[in-house]
């Protein structure tokens, strides 16, 4: 059993930057793929990165690219979200999942509850 607690959310101005986390508990979480979406009101819930358990293949949203790095410290049970060059359109409620680090929602197992992001022009 993996339980996922995301952190770091808040309210910025556009172009400021953020840094989420995603802390885990559970010896195996190392072992795992995890996965970043985001979910804004009204929508579906859209990928934005993933990571490897090794942190050696890393994907990515074409939307985030660039400006989004997906990084993780397994020392720490930590996966990492930055955030540069945030853009209004970037509001939503960031997820962290483990299982996969690839696009697709049905190949993560695990989910955090998510934290808020807002980002005012």
């Amino acid at each position: 059993q993996v339980q996922l607690v995301e952190s770091g959310g808040g309210l910025v101005q556009a172009g400021d930057s953020l840094r989420l986390s995603c802390a885990a508990s559970g010896r195996t979480f190392s072992s795992y793929a995890v996965g970043w979406f985001r979910q804004a009101p009204g929508k579906e819930r859209e990928f934005v990165a993933g990571i490897t358990w090794n942190g050696v293949s890393r994907n990515y949203a074409d939307s985030v690219k660039g400006r989004f790095t997906i990084s993780r410290d397994n020392a720490k049970n930590t996966v990492y979200l930055q955030m540069n060059s945030l853009k209004p359109e970037d509001t939503a409620v960031y997820y962290c999942a483990a299982g996969s680090f690839r696009s697709n929602r049905d190949e993560y197992r695990y989910w955090g509850q998510g934290t808020q992001v807002t980002i005012s022009s």
